[in-house]
């Protein structure tokens, strides 16, 4: 159900809802680069910010090797991305995950599955208890905004911990972190005491002492210190506001129905 005035339906396949009109006939939805700060005022996604940082050559060579296909891999990866996403925040709220629909398809690629396993095997080791998850984050101070994938306390720590599936880790993840505990410090009194990634296509064979693993995930912890990547992040955000110097997103007003005239 989409509700009024908020940035997020409920509906995961719907973009963010800017406004409904009183009639509640329609409603104005906005791309997901923007976050609506207050009427008017919109901050940018931390990753459509982080979007602007160099590639590395790995990267180019990436993009040569593979050529035309490169955008199917993309999206289908960012798809692998959300299916992954969308289980692990169904399995913390207490909702019965499976891999087979009720006819016996799988839902899932086995790959998409695996990832899905690890992070319950991650949970069942840490046994976190939970803060948040997936919830959007302002701040005012780096005028962006975002959605953290975990908040949660481990061994009486405050952590702030961001899934991942990719097939390597960037540094743009740690400017992630940094941009969501600054968020976070804003408008929460209880501080983020750590900050990590929870990688889901680790090469770790299994647990080992003194390290947050398991078999094919791992918790990366942030590397630089807040302010370090802070500083960084808004180094990026000059390029990124050149680029864009209104900072307003795209929106498109829906009907909410429609039916043939009598």
């Amino acid at each position: 159900m989409i509700q009024e005035k908020t940035n997020i339906s409920k509906a995961r396949n719907i973009k963010r809802l800017v406004e409904a009109d009183g009639s509640a006939r329609q409603i104005t939805v906005l791309d997901s680069r923007y976050y609506q700060r207050k009427p008017g005022i919109f901050y940018p996604s931390v990753t459509h910010v982080l979007s602007y940082f160099p590639k590395d050559k790995f990267f180019e060579r990436w993009m040569k090797e593979v050529g035309t296909n490169a955008d199917f891999i993309i999206r289908r990866a960012g798809r692998e991305g959300t299916q992954v996403h969308n289980a692990i925040e169904d399995y913390i709220d207490g909702k019965e995950v499976n891999w087979l629909d009720e006819w016996g398809n799988a839902k899932y690629s086995q790959e998409v599955w695996k990832m899905i396993l690890k992070f319950v095997d991650f949970w069942d080791t840490y046994q976190p208890t939970l803060i948040k998850t997936e919830t959007h984050l302002f701040s005012d101070e780096l005028k962006v905004a975002g959605t953290a994938d975990l908040i949660c306390e481990i061994d009486g720590e405050v952590w702030l911990i961001d899934f991942k599936t990719s097939n390597a880790l960037y540094k743009t993840y740690d400017l992630q972190l940094a941009c969501y505990a600054q968020s976070w410090n804003e408008i929460y009194d209880t501080p983020i005491d750590r900050m990590g990634i929870l990688w889901l296509k680790s090469s770790k064979r299994g647990p080992k002492e003194g390290k947050m693993q398991g078999h094919g995930w791992e918790i990366k912890e942030m590397e630089g210190t807040l302010e370090d990547n802070k500083t960084l992040f808004n180094h990026l955000y000059e390029i990124f506001k050149f680029m864009h110097p209104e900072l307003k997103p795209v929106t498109e007003t829906l009907p909410l129905s429609v039916s043939q005239s009598k």
